[in-house]
C-alpha cells in the first residue's frame, strides 16, 4: 500500500464516485495504511470517505493523525457522527480534539454526547432539511435542489423564531401547491416530535404504530435539534432482537465472531456454570428413579424425547412473550390472561401430541401402558412448558431485569426437571403393567 501521495488523486477520484464503497475498502486496510491514505488526501475527501466508516475505525485511524489533519476533518464530517467516533476515542484523543474544534462546534458535540446510550438524541441525525415558514414554495423548491445530492428526503421540516418546529412538509403536497404561496399554509401543523432523552424503544414503538419515516426530535423549548429516520430505528430493531437472542441463551450482547477467545470464556462462562447447576438439577431427578430405570430399561429410551418437545413447547411460549414485551404489545394487566392462554395452548398441544406419541410407543414397544405413561408424561410438561415460557420473561420484566436474559436457560431447566419427574413418576404408578 503506498504511503506517498502518488495514488491520492485516483483514490480521490473512487471516493468522488462511490463514496460508500471507498469506505469499505478503506475498512479492509489495516489501520496504519488506512491513515496513511487519509493523511494525503484533501480534507472533503476524507470527510466523505469516512462518513460511512464504522466509528470505531474511524476513531483508530484519526487518532493517528492528532491533531492534524484529524481536526480539520471533524470539523468537516455530520456532527452525529463525529459524536459515534469520539465515543471511540481514548480519553487524551478525545480531550485534545474537543480543544481544537470550533467553539460551536465544540458545543454541539458535547450537547450530542450528553445524550443517554439509548436515547432519541443519540440515534438522531442533524443534516437535516428545515425552511422558515415565511419563505414561498417556489423558493423552497429551488432550495432543495440545490441542496438535492447532499440531503434528498421526503420530509422538510418548518421552523418558526428560535428555530422552533411548527410543521412538516411533504413533497407531494410541496409540488402540487400554488407556486408563491408561503410553505406555512402547506405544511402539515400536526407533527409528531420526540424529546432527545426518549427511549428508542418508544421510537420503535411510536414509529411502528403512526408508519413515520422519520421522526423529528426537539429540545425543551420546542427548537428542532434533529430528526431519527426510520432507516436507523430498523438497524436498532434488527440490533435489539440481536442483543435477545444472544441473552436468551446465555451469550454476550457485545460478542461477535470474531471478538478476542478471552473475551468469549469471559463471557459466556458464567452462565455456562449456571447451565451446569440446572442440568445437575435435572440429574437428581433422574436418580431419584434409578431403581425403576434399573428394572425397566426402555424408560431411558423415551426420556429425551418428553423433555425435548416441552422444551421445544417452551421456546415457543417464550419467543411470543419476548416478542409482545419488545414491541409492548403487552401490559401489565395482560399478564394473568396470557400466562393462562399459555397453558390451555399447552395443554391443547400436550393432548395431541400426547396421543401422538403415546401410540407410536405403544406400537413400538407393543405395551399399550407405556404409550398411556408418555402420553400423560408429555401432557404435564407441555401445560408446565407454556406456563415456564409466558411466565418467566414476565417475572424477570416485574422485578426490573430484562427479560431475555438467560429465560431460556430457565425455562429448560423447568422443562426438563418436570419432564423427567411426570415421566418417571406415571412410570412408577404403572410399574407392574410394564414390566
Amino acid at each position: 500500500m503506498p504511503k506517498n501521495s502518488s495514488a491520492t488523486p485516483l483514490i480521490k477520484r473512487f471516493i468522488d464516485v462511490d463514496a460508500q464503497q471507498a469506505a469499505i475498502a478503506l475498512e479492509g486496510l489495516q489501520e496504519q495504511d488506512a491513515s496513511a491514505i487519509i493523511r494525503h488526501l484533501p480534507h472533503g475527501a476524507a470527510a466523505a470517505c469516512l462518513q460511512h466508516v464504522q466509528p470505531v475505525f474511524a476513531a483508530s485511524v484519526l487518532e493517528q493523525l492528532l491533531p492534524e489533519p484529524a481536526s480539520s476533518i471533524l470539523e468537516t464530517l455530520s456532527p452525529d457522527h463525529v459524536a459515534d467516533i469520539f465515543r471511540s476515542f481514548s480519553i487524551e484523543a478525545k480531550t485534545a480534539l474537543l480543544e481544537s474544534l470550533a467553539p460551536e462546534r465544540k458545543k454541539e458535540i458535547q450537547e450530542l454526547l450528553s445524550y443517554p446510550e439509548d436515547s432519541a438524541g443519540r440515534l438522531m441525525r442533524t443534516d437535516l432539511l428545515a425552511f422558515y415558514k415565511d419563505l414561498t414554495v417556489r423558493e423552497v423548491i429551488h432550495r432543495m435542489r440545490s441542496v438535492a445530492s447532499k440531503r434528498a428526503s421526503t420530509y422538510t421540516y418548518v421552523v418558526g423564531p428560535e428555530n422552533k418546529l411548527v410543521g412538516v412538509l411533504n413533497m407531494r403536497d410541496l409540488l402540487l401547491a400554488d407556486s408563491e404561496a408561503p410553505i406555512e399554509t402547506v405544511m402539515r401543523r400536526d407533527v409528531v416530535a420526540v424529546p432527545p432523552f426518549t427511549d428508542r424503544e418508544e421510537l420503535v414503538h411510536l414509529a411502528h404504530d403512526k408508519h413515520f419515516i422519520s421522526i423529528p426530535v426537539v429540545d425543551g423549548q420546542g427548537k428542532l435539534i434533529g430528526a431519527v429516520k426510520s432507516e436507523d430505528m430498523l438497524e436498532f430493531s434488527e440490533k435489539e432482537a440481536t442483543e435477545d437472542l444472544h441473552l436468551l441463551f446465555g451469550a454476550s450482547p457485545e460478542e461477535r465472531p470474531f471478538s478476542p477467545l478471552l473475551f468469549k470464556v469471559t463471557k459466556r462462562l458464567p452462565w455456562l456454570h449456571v447451565n451446569l447447576v440446572t442440568a445437575f438439577l435435572a440429574a437428581s431427578v433422574v436418580a431419584l428413579f434409578q431403581d425403576l430405570i434399573g428394572r425397566i430399561a426402555v424408560l431411558a429410551v423415551f426420556l429425551p424425547i418428553v423433555a425435548g418437545q416441552g422444551g421445544n413447547a417452551g421456546i415457543q411460549s417464550l419467543t411470543v412473550i419476548l416478542r409482545g414485551l419488545v414491541l409492548r404489545d403487552i401490559r401489565p394487566k395482560d399478564a394473568r390472561r396470557l400466562i393462562l392462554m399459555e397453558i390451555g395452548t399447552g395443554l391443547v398441544n400436550g393432548v395431541l401430541i400426547g396421543l401422538v406419541t403415546g401410540c407410536g410407543a405403544w406400537l413400538w414397544r407393543g405395551n399399550p401402558f407405556l404409550g398411556v405413561v408418555i402420553g400423560l408424561a408429555m401432557v404435564v410438561n407441555l401445560v408446565a412448558a407454556g406456563l415456564a415460557g409466558a411466565a418467566i420473561p414476565l417475572a424477570m420484566k416485574r422485578l426490573g431485569f430484562d427479560p431475555a436474559q438467560s429465560s431460556g436457560i430457565f425455562l429448560t431447566t423447568v422443562t426438563d426437571v418436570v419432564g423427567f419427574f411426570s415421566f418417571l413418576a406415571f412410570a412408577a404408578l404403572f410399574e407392574s403393567k410394564l414390566l
